[in-house]
């Protein structure tokens, strides 16, 4: 039974009022009853009363669009999609880990910080969620404004989505050893009551079978629950908080008398689209995913494929090696591991000559990153050619590409088999 008097004080105070009516601009807002079922949509809050009414008529809960709509009160279930998409604004991107174990959840919350701030993220918000579990938000404002010349409000919920996929499948290698260190898959499998098929597949245990970040919810009018409204049902406060607050966090910091009112929730609006780049990377990953036309591979059936050191080498990839990279390392990255796969390298010297080359640049990448990478490519069935000589992607980073051996060449791994012949 909800203790109505008191959610009725809670909602009562200016301050709270205060953070829900400031994150609450530009949103559908829907009040939540104890039952979880909502109240009429759509609806928005743009006073304190309108707080307070939806209270006194046993609302418990106040939950917001990750859309930002020109006029909220316009949407409709009838409306068409076009019709929709005309009064979207702008989205932000909510992440939620879910797990019925709240240290896994907070595990996995910890990695996807550290996988934004990989990708040159400071502006991101969290908050405990008031449940058992934690939201990530990136503002619209850290996001560029077109991508392939199309206006970012347009571009939702695929985008997202895809951005939402790329951070799944960049932090699953690190997270299944964290996972990992708390026990077996069978005890794992316990811990989150599940059985044990149910959390593995054949390389062992599946983290992301564990914990569920479900792309699916980036949809349409999907809602999340505000920054300082209360859980439905627990009555604890979905509380903002800083990342150095995450490892020492406890629900029962999250009660009504024990929360301090001091942090806010995507109200940083970043002034430089400081997620461009997550986005360029997500975007290259998701093309990495699609078929390749035949005309850009080949398989070790259908071209011999030898052992080349790097006397063989052509200049741009000796460039690349040198290291000393402070941007587009992530495709500098791509480049050399494909190039060394396809002249004979095998996977273990690949690995030890990505090493020695990351700790050049300024700053080294992550190794989780260089790890992702590797094992994805290790997991292709087929061998991708890295870019052809023609390609920007080498102007782009600096590096030039030519010698007396480069005349009628595409692509860099034609280079040593040319050079061999010469010989």
């Amino acid at each position: 039974m909800a203790n109505f008097p008191l959610i009725l004080e809670y909602y009562s105070r200016k301050d709270v009022q205060k953070m829900l009516l400031e994150i609450a601009q530009n949103r559908e807002v829907i009040g939540v009853y104890p039952t979880g079922s909502f109240d009429k949509r759509p609806n928005i809050i743009a006073y304190p009363e309108d707080i307070l009414q939806l209270v006194k008529k046993g609302v418990v809960s106040f939950h917001g669009s990750l859309e930002r709509w020109s006029n909220p009160m316009s949407l409709s279930t009838e409306a068409l999609r076009s019709e929709t998409e005309k009064l979207r604004i702008g989205w932000d991107l909510i992440i939620d880990p879910d797990c019925p174990d709240f240290e896994i959840t907070k595990i996995t919350t910890k990695l996807l910080i550290e996988a934004l701030e990989d990708h040159g993220i400071r502006r991101y918000s969290l908050k405990s969620t008031g449940g058992k579990g934690f939201h990530l938000g990136i503002p619209f404002e850290a996001f560029p404004k077109t991508v392939n010349s199309k206006p970012m409000e347009t571009l939702f919920p695929d985008l997202p989505r895809t951005v939402l996929e790329y951070l799944k499948n960049y932090i699953s290698d690190q997270l299944k050893e964290k996972i990992l260190e708390l026990g077996t898959t069978f005890s794992i499998a316990n811990r989150i009551k599940k059985k044990p098929q149910d959390i593995a597949n054949k390389e062992g245990l599946d983290p992301l079978k564990v914990v569920s970040v479900d792309s699916a919810l980036i949809s349409s009018r999907h809602l999340f629950r505000l920054p300082y409204a209360l859980h439905e049902k627990s009555l604890l406060v979905s509380l903002p908080l800083t990342s150095s607050e995450l490892d020492d966090f406890k629900k029962e910091d999250s009660e009504i008398r024990k929360m301090k009112l001091e942090n806010k929730f995507l109200a940083d609006k970043p002034t430089l689209t400081e997620a461009s780049g997550l986005v360029v990377e997500a975007l290259d990953w998701q093309e990495k995913q699609k078929p390749k036309e035949k005309r850009h591979e080949f398989t070790r059936g259908q071209m011999q494929t030898r052992y080349f050191g790097k006397t063989y080498f052509p200049p741009c990839i000796l460039k690349l090696l040198e290291g000393k990279l402070a941007d587009g390392r992530k495709r500098a990255l791509f480049v050399l591991i494909t190039f060394l796969r396809n002249v004979g390298w095998s996977w273990e010297d690949i690995e030890k000559e990505i090493s020695l080359w990351n700790e050049k640049n300024f700053p080294p990448m992550r190794t989780n990153y260089i790890n992702t990478q590797i094992r994805w490519h290790k997991m292709q069935k087929r061998n991708i050619l890295p870019p052809n000589c023609n390609s920007e992607m080498y102007k782009d980073i600096g590096i030039y590409c030519g010698d007396e051996f480069h005349e009628n060449i595409k692509n860099p791994v034609n280079y040593p088999y040319k050079k061999f012949k010469k010989q």
